[in-house]
């Protein structure tokens, strides 16, 4: 499995090396501006991929003043040089601001020293700065050539081998403040990091029933603000995009004491460190904490957050992000050509696309513009759907309208939570009750699954009753594993009884289930002739129709923090290799990507098969790795990989043939994978895809509005997921093909593309398909 793939189609790993050979090239890998969070893994794909295509990688180190300054700052990079740095936050190679850069005088030193080592492609990890400078540097290169050779510094055979430079960029910034990518690197880290404060903050807050002002980076870009108010429920943000109209400090006070009036014992107020009114003048915490105390008398503080923003070892989000764009990024390099402009990797939705970098610095430009000209709403426009999308969700869940200004539509629609408990659950109840009490519906909460609904546990629940529910993990609701397939004939009597008219299932694969079953049963039992919507909640992943579900972010940052703290508790002692079990039913979601984000050797998974001959070479390979000065191995297996090979197996193999290189210790992860606070990208997922199918359903229940219709067909029954760059709602009766009911998996599944990455990046041979890769993209505005 993961040694030489030596029965991988000869003809796809042929393809695969002659497509990307890198003989003969080098490569310079460069951070600069400001650090962040994933900066490292990204720096070690570059150089692994490099190294494993054929080409010369060098570290650039101190960003493009140890470009300009040369010397020992460009230094050739091996495999091991990037070993153990996936969990460092920052970067090891240093990031400077350089003046130098700046002018041309500087550009030609640094052209000169990157000649010395014929390094004629770079990969810059940056902010659109960093970028920028790329860019200009690609342009004058031949320029600079030219002049070098009338100085003597070159020869002419110089100036035509090394006729042009490829430029490729990753964009690491916790701002998330560039135009064209959904994610860049380090945005997911700072979001843990004030989560983290916002949690602990929240538990003294309620204490003393205070009110708190939190500072968050993003000086031109409210991206960390309004995630994290989103993802805390909090009550009031301020960002550069979006001031607050005339009059929102009456506005603002009005609101928080309404909220102090319905039991709420805190308040928090988020701003970013940029925040702007609709003159372009700053408004600051201070500001803010001077109003709430001298309008309302509430004991306020402030929390700049500061720096510890930056720090801190990367989520697994960034890891795979940063590991996805660096390989990405050295592909992009092989397969440029004069003509190719430079370009930046990016992620859009769940795919991995390339933009002219020039044209996304435009447009990130462009956005300060309408900012400065005070065209707020280009300015959000620009932004992208995602930012749009979040403020909008976020107005509507934070500011309830006084009842009687919302029009009844005298529906009541259920939500009930549905197999093993997930991170975000919560979030997603919350957003649904309050959407669904925005658009007039009378919205009731089904308790303990279907054993609870079969047993009339049905309450109605208010727009107050889920305050504070999106940092909770778990259910609230309660959950159980039970299918309604024994039950259907209470549960229509309770639908009957409860007028019920849409329902919302949130859950994993028991979740989907249901809704097939339900769906089948609409002959016999006209109640369930209703819209029905599932919201994919599980950690294991595996619910057809979408790519991600709900908690399964959470669970692998369980995961990879654990692999991390496991790989430490062996530092200093001699070589050992951690064998380490992780859930997921059949699906090996959280084994492979727990892998590429742990910098794991192996990953066991069910979808792919794997015998004793593999297992041996996984062995050897970890064995021959050992003789190195790599100290400490990883392998993950997933729990139901193989019925023979077992945990224990594996381990007592790996102890047994490593004797006298290595020891072995495993560890069964279990169920704190499902514990604990849903992550931040968990929160803001969950609070917006709920409120996408409660906005379904009311678009369904307005369309039956005064025909008594009775929903029947396909569409009416659906889970709602996101695929590549879309979210989107899928039929289960057209699921159903794609399903293997016997394993609880979908017969598809993307993330088994990034598996070859895992067994590359560990210094395996794997065939790779790069067919995905390869067109450039033009950047717009509103698919960003």
């Amino acid at each position: 499995m993961d040694a030489d793939d030596s029965r991988a189609p000869k003809g796809s790993l042929r393809k695969f090396l002659e497509h990307l050979s890198g003989a003969g090239k080098a490569i310079g890998v460069l951070t600069s501006g400001g650090d962040a969070q994933g900066m490292n893994a990204a720096v070690r794909a570059v150089v692994r991929m490099g190294i494993y295509v054929g080409a010369k990688v060098y570290f650039i180190y101190e960003g493009y003043q140890g470009m300009v300054d040369g010397g020992s700052n460009i230094a050739e990079a091996d495999w091991e040089s990037v070993s153990s740095i996936l969990q460092v936050g920052g970067t090891i190679i240093g990031s400077a601001r350089c003046q130098a850069f700046r002018t041309r005088e500087g550009r030609l030193k640094a052209a000169c020293n990157l000649l010395q080592r014929g390094i004629t492609n770079l990969c810059v990890i940056g902010g659109d700065g960093s970028l920028t400078g790329a860019n200009l540097f690609r342009k004058e290169w031949s320029g600079l050539l030219e002049e070098l050779a009338r100085n003597g510094q070159i020869d002419k055979e110089a100036v035509q081998k090394y006729a042009y430079l490829n430029v490729v960029g990753m964009v690491g910034s916790i701002d998330n403040d560039f135009c064209g990518t959904d994610m860049t690197i380090g945005t997911d880290s700072a979001l843990h990091r004030i989560i983290e404060v916002v949690d602990a903050i929240m538990t003294t807050a309620q204490s003393h029933q205070r009110t708190f002002v939190l500072e968050v980076m993003g000086r031109h870009c409210g991206y960390l603000a309004l995630v994290s108010a989103l993802a805390c429920g909090a009550d009031w943000v301020f960002l550069p995009e979006s001031p607050p109209e005339e009059g929102w400090e009456e506005q603002m006070c009005v609101k928080l004491s309404e909220n102090r009036a319905r039991k709420k014992r805190l308040n928090i107020i988020i701003v970013a460190e940029g925040a702007i009114d609709t003159q372009n003048k700053p408004i600051t915490s201070e500001k803010i904490k001077e109003l709430v105390v001298t309008q309302l008398g509430y004991d306020t503080r402030v929390t700049i957050l500061g720096h510890v923003q930056r720090g801190g070892t990367p989520s697994a989000f960034d890891r795979i992000l940063a590991s996805r764009m660096g390989v990405e990024a050295v592909i992009a390099l092989l397969e440029a050509t004069p003509d190719t402009p430079a370009c930046v990797v990016s992620l859009n939705g769940n795919h991995a696309v390339r933009l002219p970098l020039m044209e996304c610095v435009q447009m990130t430009q462009d956005v300060q513009k309408a900012m400065d000209e005070r065209r707020f709403q280009d300015a959000v426009r620009l932004r992208g759907r995602s930012f749009a999308g979040n403020l909008n969700t976020y107005k509507r869940l934070a500011i309830k309208l006084p009842d009687d200004q919302i029009p009844k539509t005298n529906c009541n629609v259920a939500v009930i939570n549905v197999g093993a408990p997930a991170a975000g659950m919560n979030a997603a109840v919350r957003s649904a009750v309050r959407v669904g009490i925005a658009d007039g519906h009378r919205m009731l909460a089904i308790y303990d699954g279907f054993d609870g609904f079969a047993k009339g546990q049905i309450k109605e629940i208010g727009w107050t009753d889920v305050g504070g529910w999106t940092g909770q993990g778990g259910s609230i609701l309660g959950t159980k594993r039970v299918l309604p397939g024994k039950y259907l004939e209470e549960i229509a009597t309770q639908m009957r009884t409860h007028s019920i008219n849409a329902l919302l299932i949130i859950g994993g694969f028991e979740a989907y289930k249901s809704a097939c079953d339900m769906a089948e049963a609409r002959g016999r039992h006209q109640e369930l002739c209703i819209p029905l919507c599932v919201v994919p909640a599980t950690i294991s992943n595996n619910v057809p129709g979408t790519e991600i579900s709900l908690g399964s972010d959470t669970g692998l940052n369980a995961v990879v923090e654990t692999c991390d703290r496991i790989k430490q508790s062996a530092s200093g002692t001699k070589r050992r290799v951690f064998i380490i079990e992780t859930m997921g039913g059949y699906c090996g979601y959280l084994a492979n990507m727990g892998g590429l984000a742990a910098g794991a050797d192996a990953a066991y998974i069910f979808e792919e098969p794997f015998d004793i001959r593999d297992l041996q070479s996984n062995v050897e390979h970890l064995t021959e790795k050992m003789k190195t000065t790599i100290q400490r191995g990883l392998v993950l297996r997933n729990e139901s990989c193989s019925e023979n090979y077992t945990t224990d197996f594996i381990y007592q193999l790996y102890s047994e043939e490593g004797k006298g290189v290595f020891d072995c210790r495993k560890n069964v992860l279990g169920h704190m994978q499902q514990g604990g606070a849903p992550s931040p990208f968990d929160r803001n997922f969950g609070t917006k895809i709920s409120a996408r199918a409660m906005e379904w359903i009311t678009v369904k229940l307005k369309e039956a509005r005064g025909r008594g219709k009775k929903f029947t067909t396909d569409d009416s029954v659906c889970v709602l997921g996101i695929s590549k760059r879309n979210v989107i709602f899928q039929p289960v009766a057209e699921l159903k093909k794609q399903t293997d009911f016997e394993h609880r998996i979908p017969k598809e599944q993307w993330w088994l593309k990034l598996r070859p990455l895992m067994k590359i990046l560990a210094k395996y041979k794997a065939s790779y398909d790069v067919s995905d890769s390869g067109q450039l993209e033009h950047v717009q505005p509103w698919s960003v």
